[in-house]
């Protein structure tokens, strides 16, 4: 067999050639959840629903989103996402669903569900490749008229290729959009499928309704709104100091148009005004009005080390929208049958110049279970509890595992990757034991909980570009443990009164199973009839009463 020749420079340098964004992820979409066939139909969903739910709550509309999944065959399905929110202009549409890393909030420091442009087109990408066809698009805006686009995805190009493009006058909404993607996936129920996707962001979306139609459902199960008042939207807000390095500043530099070196970091950043400028200069050695594109690396270096020496303020943080304590508590209560409901929230935090936000939300108590209540004159009463359904029983738990943790970031719920999110190591580092709840060393506690904990952030840290997990910075990792306790004393307060209700109810239960018979035996001593028998016996039970109460 002959040798095989190596190559030389000039040979290598033929085969070297640029690769498109969309070649990338189409030979390693599983960077993008979309690694096997039952990720790839909840990441589908959630890309879609997450797109409807920003572009509504951008136009203050309140989201009212139909999700659909159709069985074509054993393993290739039809999703169906419409809104009724502000819809998309036609010329943008093919940037949109057809192109890779395009979109409009990479640059934008302010809170919102996307951040890098991927997910939507993603989706059409892996129904291109495993069924060959692309999305379809119906889109109306308020003013304008209906637009139907159907295309595929040009991967060396990274653009869309336009197969059908149509108009019409009327639509069945007045705006909104439509998608609809045919994709190789596997519909399952149960723990981290596309239910319980539906059902998180029920909770954590309390204003949105929802309408779901999955395969084995007769009619659209509908989870409604809560509350009808949209989020306040976010403002944007200028990059902070602390949150930028060399390199950047440097890209900054070259591209600002102010002319002086002090106007620059007055205008460029948040928190820095003439006071502040002037001391970060002062300290790098260099002049007010140096001109910054002017200004080389070594001198670069110097404004960036003398910027981390400065004591700028925290960014603002008016960028955030978190979803406030009481929809927290009004989503739990809609989605959770529960016994009692704590939640916590933490002021604005700052990680890396990004402000960012911890929600925490406890609910406790296992539906179906007996209620122990004291009434307004003392009196412990028990209650048969209503037993919620199939899949509150599932959120809830059984008392004897380990209770479920929620996790979200910017309203979105997060899956998948549990063990390895910053939120899971942070829930099991902190001591249940204090506040009633049985937990092995480095484990998460027992018992019939949720633990609801939302991250709002201009810049979710998530640990791959799947957005499954958050990355464990000590700055995160705080302010979520101080959260968890917050809650968790309210909880311990909670579990310490029902066990002493619990406690007491179990003794008056004693007392009251064995009154008739004192009163038998009195009965017998004093000689008395069975009419003072039944007096003295009542006697004593006011005795009681009166007692317990002092």
């Amino acid at each position: 067999m002959a040798k095989k020749a190596h190559l030389n420079a000039e040979q290598m340098a033929k085969t070297q050639r640029e690769i498109s964004v969309s070649e990338f992820f189409a030979k390693n979409r599983h960077l993008l959840g979309f690694d096997n066939q039952r990720k790839a139909l909840l990441t589908t969903i959630k890309e879609a629903v997450d797109n409807s739910l920003d572009a509504c709550e951008e136009a203050g509309i309140l989201p009212s989103i139909l999700v659909e999944i159709h069985q074509l065959e054993e393993d290739r399905y039809r999703v169906v996402i419409e809104d009724n929110g502000p819809g998309i202009v036609k010329a943008q549409i093919p940037n949109i669903f057809g192109k890779l890393l395009y979109g409009s909030k990479f640059h934008s420091r302010r809170q919102s569900r996307g951040q890098q442009g991927i997910g939507i087109s993603a989706a059409g990408l892996y129904g291109q490749m495993t069924c060959g066809k692309g999305p379809r698009i119906w889109s109306k805006t308020k003013r304008g008229k209906m637009h139907a686009f159907e295309m595929q995805m040009d991967l060396t190009k990274n653009k869309a290729l336009i197969t059908k493009d149509e108009e019409h006058k009327e639509w069945h909404q007045k705006e909104g959009t439509r998608f609809e993607i045919d994709i190789e996936a596997t519909y399952q129920r149960g723990l981290r499928s596309v239910d319980d996707y539906i059902k998180q962001t029920a909770v954590s979306n309390p204003h949105a309704e929802l309408r779901y139609l999955a395969p084995g459902m007769e009619e659209a199960r509908v989870y409604e709104r809560a509350i009808k008042i949209v989020p306040e939207r976010a403002d944007e807000i200028k990059p902070h100091p602390y949150g930028v390095e060399l390199g950047e500043l440097m890209k900054m530099l070259r591209n600002t148009n102010s002319r002086w070196l002090s106007g620059f970091l007055q205008e460029e950043f948040c928190r820095v005004g003439p006071k502040v400028a002037k001391g970060i200069i002062k300290e790098a050695g260099l002049g007010e009005r140096s001109y910054p594109t002017r200004i080389a690396r070594e001198e670069a270096n110097k404004l960036f080390r003398a910027i981390q020496k400065t004591k700028i303020s925290a960014p603002p943080t008016t960028c955030l929208s978190p979803i406030g304590e009481d929809r927290i508590k009004e989503g739990l209560m809609k989605e959770c049958d529960a016994d009692f409901y704590a939640v916590a929230t933490r002021p604005p935090a700052v990680y890396r110049g990004n402000p960012f936000q911890i929600e925490v939300g406890i609910a406790w108590g296992k539906p179906g279970d007996d209620r122990l209540e004291v009434d307004k004159t003392g009196r412990i009463t028990k209650t048969k509890r209503k037993r919620g359904t199939t899949d509150t029983e599932d959120l809830l738990g059984n008392a004897d595992e380990a209770v479920r943790v929620l996790r979200f970031a910017n309203r979105v719920p997060l899956l998948f990757q549990q063990a390895g999110c910053g939120f899971t190591k942070a829930v099991t580092q902190t001591a249940w034991k204090n506040y009633g709840l049985s937990q092995s060393k480095g484990a998460l506690p027992v018992g019939s909980a949720v633990i609801f904990i939302h991250m709002a952030s201009v810049w979710v840290p998530f640990t791959s570009e799947a957005k499954e997990a958050i990355a464990p910075y000590p700055e995160i990792l705080k302010e979520v443990k101080l959260a968890l306790q917050e809650a968790g004393r309210k909880l311990g307060v909670h579990i310490r009164k029902g066990r002493k209700v619990a406690s007491e109810f179990q003794k008056r239960s004693y007392i009251e199973k064995y009154l008739p018979h004192v009163g038998i035996g009195l009965q017998e001593i004093l000689g008395i009839d069975n009419e003072e028998r039944e007096d003295l016996v009542e006697t004593l039970r006011d005795s009681m009463e009166s007692t317990r109460k002092i």
